[in-house]
């Protein structure tokens, strides 16, 4: 079993990607105003099977509901579209949604039970979306206060009524998404301690000076962790919402995370290789960098020389620069789970604005880096 296995898919920058159910098809949207779903072949590549043309703006995020068999999209054209597909035809016809914004949409994903599903905006509101079978179209429900700028992304907690987002108000927040149009029944938590209506605010954290890029809840539910804009990652319990524990990183800042186990999650964005990272008590320790090793005779490189060659990367070969030691050659945009057993991951994919896709082995990349175990 080998630790990753890489593709390029595209020349464009990858802004999304999704999976369906047996990981035989990959949807994908490149950085323009269409999105790509292509099958698996023998050899294990994705090849180009249909192009979904509806979207008249860049296709910002992708998702695909591994049970019914439905994908969402959405872009700039203040759109999103549930795209089902015809057993009859072969064909992904696109379904109407009632986004009813003013900006464009950012962010989209399926809730747990896929019955509905959110999407972040330019607009500062969230549209949770849901399905109207009289009139065969799926309509929304605004959460406007108290977000004060754009929504860069979200996360459904396990229980399917609770929402996570973060914004460019450097705040991640928690939210009740029950609908009593799909009447809904939540239970009491830790998160929300008594029942509460839609858009009501559960939590609002500001443990960082930055845009939050990223926010995903723990595989329980318990734990919310976030990756801010300011080179910080973050993690709180919903025991103890008051002490929000917080890493800053010395490198570039981390777009995307992805939680492995209850203790462990990963992290990736613009330093172009996914980083594990540890819930030990009240810290977050660094893990490892699960991607290839320095290249021979770079392991007891110094500061300096360190700093020298990051400042030449770059630059031609002949000026004293070098290619980048990572699988992805720019910054990672996303993080998925691809295989999760029990309450683990066990595979995960990064896509990035370098075109590619990378599969990463979570039990290979332990036994090929020395004393790491998750």
């Amino acid at each position: 079993m080998t630790a990753k296995t890489a593709q390029q898919l595209f020349l464009e920058p990858i802004s999304g990607h999704a999976f369906n159910h047996d990981m035989s098809a990959v949807v994908v949207s490149n950085s323009t105003q269409n999105t790509h779903v292509m099958k698996r072949d023998a050899d294990g590549k994705y090849q180009e099977d249909v192009i979904l043309k509806e979207h008249l703006e860049r296709v910002t995020s992708v998702d695909w509901a591994p049970k019914t068999n439905r994908i969402v999209t959405c872009g700039g054209d203040r759109n999103a579209y549930v795209w089902n597909y015809s057993e009859e035809t072969g064909e992904w016809k696109p379904c109407l949604v009632l986004l009813r914004i003013n900006r464009a949409a950012t962010y989209v994903r399926w809730s747990p039970n896929e019955d509905r599903f959110a999407v972040g905006s330019g607009a500062r509101l969230l549209s949770v979306c849901y399905f109207d079978p009289q009139n065969n179209w799926w309509v929304s429900k605004h959460i406007k206060k108290p977000i004060r700028s754009t929504i860069l992304c979200i996360d459904w907690h396990p229980c399917n009524y609770l929402l996570a987002i973060g914004a460019c108000d450097f705040k991640a927040r928690v939210f009740s998404s029950a609908l009593k149009e799909l009447n809904d029944k939540p239970v009491v938590s830790a998160w929300m301690p008594k029942l509460s209506k839609f858009g009501t605010l559960l939590a609002e954290f500001e443990g960082t000076k930055g845009w939050v890029h990223g926010v995903k809840f723990s595989p329980s539910g318990n734990l919310l962790a976030w990756v801010g804009h300011d080179s910080s990652v973050n993690v709180v319990n919903s025991e103890s919402q008051d002490k929000v524990m917080t890493l800053l990183i010395s490198s570039l800042p981390f777009v995307s995370v992805l939680w492995l186990t209850e203790q462990s999650f990963v992290c990736a964005g613009h330093n172009n290789f996914p980083a594990l990272y540890n819930v030990s008590g009240d810290n977050i320790v660094f893990g490892a960098r699960l991607d290839i090793a320095e290249k021979k005779g770079e392991q007891n490189i110094s500061a300096m020389a360190r700093f020298r060659k990051m400042d030449k990367q770059g630059t031609d070969k002949q000026d004293g620069g070098s290619a980048p030691d990572t699988t992805h050659v720019n910054a990672i945009t996303e993080i998925r789970a691809t295989r999760v057993e029990g309450d683990c991951v066990k595979a995960f994919s990064t896509s990035g604005k370098d075109g590619k896709l990378v599969m990463w082995e979570v039990d290979a990349l332990c036994a090929s880096i020395e004393g790491l175990t998750i």
